[in-house]
């Protein structure tokens, strides 16, 4: 039997909105992934343990400070630090276009700016771990 998308749904800094988070998490728990989510206000080690304890597949950020380029790139060179390249990072929230190359090239494997479906997340993030899965 396969084992479930495991996914960590995180809310990085000090933004205290966390309805879209939410309402992200209940989706992909819906669409039959297993969901931690850790909360407001998680720091990078809060996050980064998180997911060590939980094995996940998958952290998703949601950002709406704007501050997602410091945030993903403090979170991407802890990962590289600690081994955990083979967790996919993805962000979601106030994202504006121009960040996306700059997220991608830093190795955010997929960005979902508010409003973005959640058919369009889950299956995003089915595609992640069925490549990682096949690797």
């Amino acid at each position: 039997m396969e084992r479930k998308t495991k996914v960590l749904i995180a809310k990085p800094g000090l933004d205290g909105h966390d309805r879209g988070a939410k309402v992200v998490a209940l989706a992909l728990r819906d669409a039959g992934m297993e969901v931690v989510y850790t909360g407001l206000h998680q720091s990078i080690e809060q996050i980064m343990r998180a997911a060590m304890q939980e094995s996940v597949d998958v952290i998703g950020l949601s950002i709406m400070s704007g501050a997602h380029v410091p945030i993903c790139r403090k979170l991407m060179e802890r990962l590289r630090q600690e081994g955990l390249e083979d967790v996919d990072v993805v962000v979601g929230g106030v994202i504006p276009k121009k960040d996306i190359p700059v997220l991608t090239q830093m190795g955010v494997k997929g960005v979902f700016p508010g409003g973005t479906p959640f058919r369009e997340i889950v299956e995003g993030i089915n595609r992640l771990v069925a490549a990682r899965r096949e690797a």
